[in-house]
Parts: structure tokens; C-alpha cells; sequence
């Protein structure tokens, strides 16, 4: 089971909007990740898989985060079926 940590800067409503919508994709595709919700600051000490944020975030994490997921438009269900399927090909 994959650990996926859902923020955004602020950890307010975009990223909750967000976690609300890989979590269905999630389980409408029964992949093995578990969310868990944050800020930017909970990135700090993180040790889980990825990282699942708005694209321009992803940008700025990559290197610093063991997998930096970035969606553009955090309502698509079909972009962020995309994004974690790439991930899990990775694993």
C-alpha cells in the first residue's frame, strides 16, 4: 500500500477539493494508495510515496519529495487517473 499525502500551500480548499477527487478515483480503480490531507508545511518529515498537488506546486517539489504528482485542473478525474497511473508504473 502506497502512502500519497494531498496538499497545497495552504491546505485549505483546493487540496481538500483535491483529496475528495483521488480518493474516488482511488477507489473507483481500487489502486493501492491511502491519502492522507496537509499544507505545505506537512511535506516537512514525510516519509510516505507521494506527494499529489496542483501542477505548478509539483514543479517546485520535484527532488525534494520521493514523488511529486502534479494535476492542473484538481476536478478532472480523468487527469488524475492518468497522473497515478503513471505513478504506480514507476513501482
Amino acid at each position: 500500500m502506497y502512502k500519497a499525502l494531498v496538499c497545497c500551500r495552504a491546505g485549505m480548499g483546493s487540496s481538500i477539493l483535491l483529496k475528495i477527487k483521488v480518493d474516488q478515483v482511488i477507489k473507483e480503480n481500487d489502486y493501492p494508495i491511502e491519502t492522507e490531507h496537509g499544507n505545505l508545511d506537512s511535506i516537512i518529515g514525510y516519509t510516505g510515496d507521494l506527494v499529489v498537488t496542483m501542477e505548478d506546486l509539483a514543479t517546485e517539489l520535484k527532488g525534494k519529495v520521493p514523488y511529486a504528482l502534479g494535476v492542473r485542473n484538481i476536478v478532472d478525474k480523468a487527469e488524475i487517473k492518468s497522473k497515478l497511473e503513471e505513478f504506480l508504473e514507476t513501482k
